[in-house]
């Protein structure tokens, strides 16, 4: 058996080195392929990697343990990871990982012995709108209940194959519940294409300058200004990148805009493509949303076939230009343009210093665009309909419109399209959400609002977001909240920086600690000093936005954090008397004296 697993594992490496080429940017892709295949990288997997890209095994390794879909020791043959955002947690994904646990019986996170499964959680899949979600095998399945648990149980205990599951429990909708300005017609017949080639590259900028389009993926920067700076750059080669690494906690907007707007995302690639001079252009996909891969690949291979990418692109001689995908691994860190650029590049995805940024020196080396999907979206429709058609919505300095990914507490979760400008309370209306008590926009690292600024305004002058809102109503208990999302920024540091490695694992334990009972305002306090430094001294957006969601809870929300106080006073997490019972069990002693005398 041995001897068979090191003989696959080889001749898969050679496969998928022939497929995709010996260069080291495509490490990850390699060691994807792999797990997927032996749920784990096998030492063979490794060495074989380490000689042919010329790399080391160290450098192999260090991939493996950086990306949370990559192992080192088998998973299984199914392996099962539950999707742990609050909204799934909501919706009762705990008391479903139970159950799962107790028919296959396993520990969470532990391989069966006989090989078989493995049951675990993940971060927010993408799919809050449906949730609860998980993954097997990498592959979504949603609108998990106690039946369809139970039924999976018994499927892995057959050891029917993944490809045999019932195909609607795939099913992935779109619910794209208020389309606007960008949503209302996924249609395209390469109008924006046709436009720069018959005006020029100049004039599609005019055009991009005139809609004030900024980034979408929170940061707003000017989309012409970056395009702009990628052209001036000084070098022969450059790239363009779609940041399709939607990782953020309760965003799915992209997931909907790659399923139904995939030309329209391909076609602001291109577009960008001729206004910097670039020849070849990558989509980074998240590892969550596997299952879009031969979706995707379709569209592109149809997009070549009908002259809108390759060589001579709608017969315009040296206007060549292609997209290949990437898959993430499970790093939420990678979602920030430079980690994401070094994980395409087949590298950890720990985030660069900068200057220089990536207009300059982003992918090896080369001058490179990234922007995310929304983007390139409005990119392709501003250079289609004009800039002015874009500053007809929204305000001065937040023109057009913005995506919503909407769930939690309401009754309509789903997408939602708004002009910039729209109230908060606008949304909640809209969605159906009834006696709101908070809402988390632009995800775990975005602002928690109370009811008093549900008549803020969603833009950038106000409340910028990436489109995660999350609504939670009077039921909820906000610090279950906190606690989701404190251990989701300390799994996710990328552990570069001493701010946010310690930072964030102190976050979480003192917020573990409140949530005890055991915590104090002295606890308080810390979190305050604590989160504080997190967003003077932390590297990179990361560790600047951990802390949000407690301080933005303790500012607003301080009944939640008080109910929980033991005392006034400094108390300690460890309960020393009650590490004692085992020993009072072991005498058979009951009385005063075998406890820690306790102060009053």
């Amino acid at each position: 058996m041995i001897v068979s697993t090191m003989s696959a594992a080889t001749d898969l490496v050679a496969a998928s080195l022939a497929r995709l080429g010996p260069n080291p940017e495509y490490l990850l892709q390699h060691l994807i392929e792999v797990q997927r295949h032996f749920s784990c990288v096998p030492d063979t997997a490794v060495e074989a990697l380490a000689a042919a890209l010329d790399v080391t095994r160290t450098q192999v390794r260090a991939a493996i343990r950086f990306y949370a879909f990559l192992h080192e020791s088998p998973r299984g043959a199914f392996d099962i990871l539950l999707s742990d955002n609050i909204t799934d947690r909501m919706l009762g994904n705990q008391r479903q990982l139970r159950l799962l646990c107790e028919r296959l019986g396993v520990q969470p996170g532990v391989p069966r012995a006989d090989g078989r499964v493995t049951v675990g959680l993940t971060s927010c899949t993408g799919m809050c709108d449906q949730a609860p979600a998980l993954l097997v095998n990498g592959m979504t399945i949603t609108r998990l209940d106690a039946a369809r648990i139970d039924r999976i149980a018994d499927l892995v205990e057959q050891g029917t194959p993944v490809e045999r599951w019932p195909g609607d429990w795939f099913q992935v909708d779109d619910n794209i519940r208020r389309p606007g300005l960008l949503l209302s017609n996924p249609v395209t017949d390469a109008a924006a294409l046709r436009t720069v080639l018959s005006k020029g590259a100049d004039a599609a900028l005019v055009e991009l300058e005139r809609a004030g389009l900024r980034g979408r993926g929170g940061a707003g920067f000017t989309t012409a200004l970056k395009w702009k700076f990628c052209r001036d750059a000084a070098g022969d080669e450059r790239f363009v990148v779609c940041n399709a690494d939607e990782g953020e906690p309760g965003t799915f907007k992209d997931r909907v805009l790659l399923t139904s707007y995939a030309d329209l995302v391909f076609e602001g690639m291109t577009l960008c493509a001729r206004v910097v001079g670039a020849r070849q252009g990558f989509v980074y996909l998240r590892g969550e949303y596997l299952y879009l891969r031969d979706h995707l690949e379709a569209v592109l291979a149809r997009r070549r076939l009908d002259g809108l990418l390759g060589a001579g692109i709608l017969g315009e001689s040296g206007f060549d230009f292609d997209i290949s995908i990437h898959l993430g691994a499970g790093a939420y860190i990678c979602g920030e343009e430079s980690a994401l650029i070094e994980s395409l590049e087949g590298k950890r995805g720990v985030t660069r210093k900068r200057p220089p940024f990536p207009v300059t020196s982003g992918y090896q080396g080369r001058p490179t665009v990234v922007n995310n999907v929304e983007t390139f979206l409005a990119a392709a429709r501003i250079v289609q309909w004009g800039g002015y058609w874009f500053r007809g919505e929204g305000t001065d300095k937040s023109a057009g419109s913005k995506i919503l990914s909407v769930s939690g507490d309401c009754r309509h979760p789903g997408v939602y399209e708004y002009p910039f400008g729209t109230p908060v309370h606008q949304v909640l209306t809209d969605c159906g959400a009834e006696h709101t008590q908070a809402v988390q926009i632009s995800g775990a690292a975005g602002a928690t609002l109370a009811p008093a600024e549900f008549d803020r305004i969603i833009a950038f002058e106000d409340l910028p977001t990436a489109g995660s809102f999350m609504v939670f109503d009077q039921s909820r208990d906000l610090l279950d909240m906190v606690r989701n999302f404190a251990g989701f920024f300390a799994h996710e540091s990328c552990g570069f920086c001493t701010p946010c490695r310690v930072g964030s694992a102190l976050l979480r334990n003192l917020v573990e600690k409140v949530a005890a009972g055991q915590g104090s305002r002295h606890d308080l306090e810390e979190l305050r000093h604590i989160g504080g430094v997190m967003r003077a001294a932390s590297y990179c957006g990361l560790g600047h936005t951990a802390p949000n969601p407690i301080l933005n809870t303790l500012e607003k929300f301080p009944q939640t954090w008080q109910r929980y106080l033991r005392s006034a006073e400094y108390t300690p997490s460890f309960d020393l008397d009650a590490a004692l019972s085992e020993a009072r069990g072991l005498t058979g002693r009951s009385d005063a004296g075998a406890h820690l005398e306790q102060e009053t």
